[in-house]
């Protein structure tokens, strides 16, 4: 394999799991809090159908991208009430939310569009470009560093650069701020933080907020940036994959983005190897597609070891008088 080809599968990585690394950070932030969110696949998918449905409308990839972090942290929100206020069970809490954004997307565009539940496709100004960083064309003829710098590094759409941030930042937050450190700590005995005079369904929402937000970069990155438009479950389950990764990861941030890059990568050579053939027969497509999955249960079956989340993860809190 040449160096351009390896050059494409490892851009095809970064694209492809910059969306699981959005979604997995978002997990991290409520289950760190001890909110088990299985409720993020429907957070993008509502967050991506308002993106492009908004951006469809306005012309702006701007506009739409604001609207579908607003209607995630929106549908956090309600979850949040279910979960936290009304301490219902939180893995039905979350499916709810799955099953709400699924039905509700579909008929929304169509009742909207007239087209299949499918939003019209974005022109340029409604949807993100790629990104050329400085100097890049100047590096290209340069061997080795060049294409890295100018093929790899350089070319992706602004939320690509966001995700890979936010890791960095993820990490800053939870283990260099106050905020963090009461973040973990009501994840893991909430008594003692709600004896400290902090509250505990307080700091439990402000955890859920920002899962919503980081869920509206992830499903407005499906449909404004690597989409040119909202399709019927465009999100195809990359919300569960990301809730494995994060699991795998342990519920780190560094670890989770390497987890990420994994599947992206897997993502990325079934998209490569589809047509080819093993022993000179014709693997089928579909068996190709489904890589990224079957890795996913074979890793959570045999290969992380014993994973154990935060100890009050899925416990509503009641506070004692």
């Amino acid at each position: 394999m040449d160096m351009g080809a390896i050059l494409s599968i490892l851009d095809a990585t970064l694209r492809l799991s910059t969306p699981l690394l959005l979604a997995c950070l978002a997990g991290l932030y409520s289950e760190r809090a001890g909110i088990f969110d299985i409720g993020l696949e429907g957070k993008m998918l509502a967050a991506a159908f308002a993106a492009a449905a908004v951006a469809a409308v306005s012309g702006s990839a701007w506009i739409g991208l604001m609207a579908g972090m607003a209607v995630s942290v929106m549908t956090a929100c309600l979850q949040g009430v279910a979960a936290i206020t009304l301490k219902g069970n939180q893995l039905i809490a979350g499916v709810a939310i799955n099953m709400l954004a699924a039905g509700l997307t579909t008929f929304l565009g169509q009742q909207w569009f007239h087209q299949g539940g499918r939003t019209p496709a974005l022109g340029p100004d409604g949807r993100f470009g790629a990104i050329q960083l400085p100097f890049a064309a100047e590096l290209s003829g340069v061997p080795i560093l060049g294409p890295i710098y100018a093929d790899l590094i350089s070319g992706h759409y602004l939320l690509v650069y966001i995700a890979f941030a936010m890791v960095a930042v993820t990490a800053y937050v939870l283990y260099r701020t106050r905020f963090g450190l009461r973040l973990r700590a009501v994840g893991e005995n909430p008594k003692a933080v709600d004896t400290a005079g902090i509250s505990v369904n307080k700091l439990r929402f402000q955890a859920v907020l920002i899962t919503g937000l980081l869920c509206g970069l992830a499903g407005a990155y499906f449909s404004i940036a690597q989409g040119s438009g909202f399709g019927n479950n465009m999100t195809a389950g990359k919300g569960y994959i990301a809730l494995a990764a994060l699991i795998f990861a342990k519920w780190k941030p560094v670890p989770a983005m390497f987890t990420c890059l994994l599947f992206g990568f897997l993502d990325a050579l079934q998209i490569r190897l589809q047509s080819a053939e093993l022993f000179g027969i014709e693997v089928p497509v579909q068996a190709i597609q489904a890589l990224p999955y079957v890795l996913t249960v074979v890793l959570l079956a045999g290969f992380i070891g014993k994973a154990v989340g935060p100890k009050a993860g899925g416990v509503p809190y009641t506070k004692e008088r």
